[in-house]
């Protein structure tokens, strides 16, 4: 919420990214930005892999969006196959694209 107070909405995603992650450096919130994240088929690896924009506490995965649209029907099954993939039980889905700060939380 910090970062919508201070930016508002209107820029791309990356400048939101970025902001968030100074945030969590000061408040010493553990997180990994643009994580690998395997996806494995009946106990095998798979090739391919994917990155959330962050993932905190090993254990919550975190989308950002800067979107007009609405973010969360389009982005909703993208988080939550994430979340399938990794046995991780809760993701956010953030929209900074809309003079409103828009969220919604994913629990599996």
């Amino acid at each position: 919420m910090e970062v919508w107070k201070y930016l508002g909405y209107g820029f791309s995603e990356v400048v939101y990214k970025d902001a968030m992650e100074l945030e969590f450096i000061e408040h010493n919130i553990p997180y990994l930005r643009e994580h690998e994240l395997f996806v494995f088929y009946k106990a095998n690896k798979l090739k391919h892999k994917f990155r959330s924009d962050f993932t905190m506490y090993n254990k919550i995965i975190v989308e950002v969006k800067a979107n007009e649209a609405p973010a969360f029907s389009e982005n909703f099954e993208q988080t939550l196959n994430y979340l399938r993939a990794t046995e991780m039980r809760l993701g956010l889905i953030v929209n900074f694209g809309k003079k409103r700060l828009e969220y919604k939380r994913i629990i599996v």
